[in-house]
């Protein structure tokens, strides 16, 4: 038993019939990648952690914040400006010390989110990030890897089972669901976020997670849950047919062949994508369209952009576009 005497520490969740010894083994023998150590992350660790999770992989390329504290209570003032990841570790060994948690102070990306992938039984993501959340998707549905994805804004949010083996249950990805460009570029940042809000769809997040290393019925793949104003909504989506839609790259990815066009404009990024990318902010509804044969590459911070972008140029030309997400560069 990971922690030493399990009998004591899991007694109150082996006592479960859906738990039991055999349950918490399966616990125990589990790997979680975990991608974001903030609002719905924290909650996330904290109850992974204490149901006794055997390894979990966490990813965050940020530093604890004053103005990330009162919904990340994981966190303490002492950590302020130290990294999340690291934070992260040490707060979850008082937890647990029989977990063990590997820290990866970098961002998620279509370079090395396959391989993250392949390597967990299980994907939480909490990066609250739709570039984020769309690349675990594509790599969990290409591997079989189950996905445990939430999102939360102001006083709503929501949290859902995607992907996974389609021979064991799985469900269709994120894009089934979300198949357009989001409506909004709104973050926590400009539009604000409830604690308790994000609390709340972690610990969601966290069940979902158990329930599935446990084998419960129903399945929480295919399982949607909607909080909005303090009221929860809930349906199942596994028949909902998957979207092709515009896919995230990497930088290193991108092509010398490729139409690169940069959609920040030059006071936002003053150093382009590429250096022979077009820079054209309005581009997509208009600007000149690829080559026969060659690849669009769109690029901005977020991929929100970059996304409205593709949706308005596949109006008008049927190539190959990606999307490219570049975060906020030095």
């Amino acid at each position: 038993m990971a922690g030493g005497d399990g009998m004591s520490r899991y007694l109150r969740q082996m006592v479960l019939p859906e738990v039991g010894a055999e349950g918490q083994e399966r616990i125990e023998a589990a790997h979680v990648l975990v991608v974001g150590a903030g609002g719905l992350g924290v909650p996330v660790l904290q109850y992974l952690a204490g149901a006794g999770i055997g390894r979990i992989t966490l990813m965050d390329p940020d530093t604890v914040e004053e103005t990330n504290l009162h919904r990340q209570p994981l966190y303490r003032m002492k950590d302020l400006g130290r990294p999340k990841v690291q934070a992260a570790a040490l707060a979850v060994t008082r937890l647990n010390p029989g977990v063990l948690l590997e820290g990866r102070r970098e961002a998620l990306t279509p370079a090395n989110a396959p391989a993250l992938v392949a390597a967990a039984d299980v994907v939480l993501d909490c990066a609250d990030s739709y570039a984020a959340s769309y690349t675990l998707s594509d790599a969990c549905l290409a591997v079989g890897k189950p996905l445990i994805s939430a999102s939360a804004l102001g006083m709503a949010g929501y949290v859902g089972g995607f992907c996974g083996d389609p021979g064991q249950g799985g469900a269709p990805s994120l894009r089934a669901l979300f198949p357009d460009p989001p409506d909004s570029g709104q973050t926590c940042a400009t539009a604000g976020v409830l604690g308790p809000v994000v609390g709340l769809l972690g610990c969601l997040q966290a069940q979902m997670a158990l329930r599935l290393l446990l084998g419960t019925t129903p399945s929480p793949l295919g399982e949607f849950i909607r909080l909005d104003n303090g009221r929860f909504t809930q349906f199942r989506f596994d028949g909902a047919p998957e979207s092709p839609g515009p896919r995230f790259i990497a930088r290193q990815d991108i092509r010398p062949g490729d139409l690169v066009v940069d959609l920040r404009p030059k006071d936002e990024a003053p150093r382009k994508a590429t250096p022979k990318a077009l820079r054209m902010p309005g581009y997509g509804p208009i600007g000149p369209l690829p080559e026969p044969g060659q690849r669009a590459v769109l690029a901005c911070r977020s991929g929100l952009r970059s996304w409205r972008a593709a949706d308005a140029l596949s109006r008008r030309w049927d190539g190959e576009i990606t999307l490219l997400a570049l975060g906020d560069e030095t």
